[in-house]
């Protein structure tokens, strides 16, 4: 009996240990040129000194998903361990020739079109591996539209904890109310990636999400 009660008073113990040092796989997801990869090379040059991935104006800059392990984030005193995922932007359609008004050559067009409809697979099948997803919206846009009603009701299906960022605060045609009553039933938290405003209340959403998995 004595024994079963150590056994079992051990096995807690290694098992919160591991629990505590394992990495949280915290996704990125959202529409192109969103603002993901940038939010997420913030964090990252931020804990780590490094960044993720590049950024464009050009729409699909990011067409395959790439992350960093073992990305440590201290807010208030805590500590917590997150495996950044940073995944191609959602679109229902990509035609080549939205890339020619960047002044693209037909055949990068036409090659980029492809990758990026390659990348949205992708980043619905990763959809399985996440922990927590940041869903990271465009404040200066309508946020009802097919591609987020798409990538919320994927996390819907998953039972994935969400968090909504309404990115570009910074910009003055900006309205984080207009993403809320979109998306009601979710925690919105307006951003400037770009300028690293209010992320402070972006940490202190994350690290209370991940409490919940």
């Amino acid at each position: 009996m004595v024994i079963r009660v150590f056994k079992n008073f051990f096995s807690k113990v290694f098992s919160n240990l591991f629990r505590n040092r394992r990495s949280i796989k915290l996704g990125f997801y959202g529409p192109p040129n969103a603002g993901k990869t940038s939010l997420a090379n913030r964090i990252c040059k931020d804990f780590t000194g490094e960044e993720i991935g590049s950024v464009s104006k050009i729409p699909h800059e990011t067409r395959n998903v790439q992350f960093k392990e073992k990305v440590e984030i201290e807010y208030k005193g805590k500590k917590m361990i997150f495996k950044m995922i940073d995944t191609p932007g959602i679109a229902t359609r990509i035609d080549y020739e939205d890339f020619l008004k960047y002044k693209m050559k037909k055949k990068d067009a036409k090659k980029r079109a492809k990758e990026a409809t390659q990348g949205v697979i992708e980043s619905i099948k990763w959809l399985d591996d996440m922990d927590i997803v940041v869903v990271v919206l465009d404040a200066t846009e309508n946020p009802y539209n097919q591609v987020n009603i798409t990538i919320i009701g994927n996390l819907v299906a998953r039972k994935i904890p969400v968090l909504i960022v309404a990115n570009k605060i910074d910009l003055k045609k900006a309205d984080v109310k207009r993403i809320e009553a979109a998306f009601p039933e979710y925690e919105v938290v307006g951003i400037s990636a770009k300028y690293g405003k209010n992320l402070e209340e972006f940490y202190e959403s994350i690290f209370r999400l991940s409490k919940k998995i």
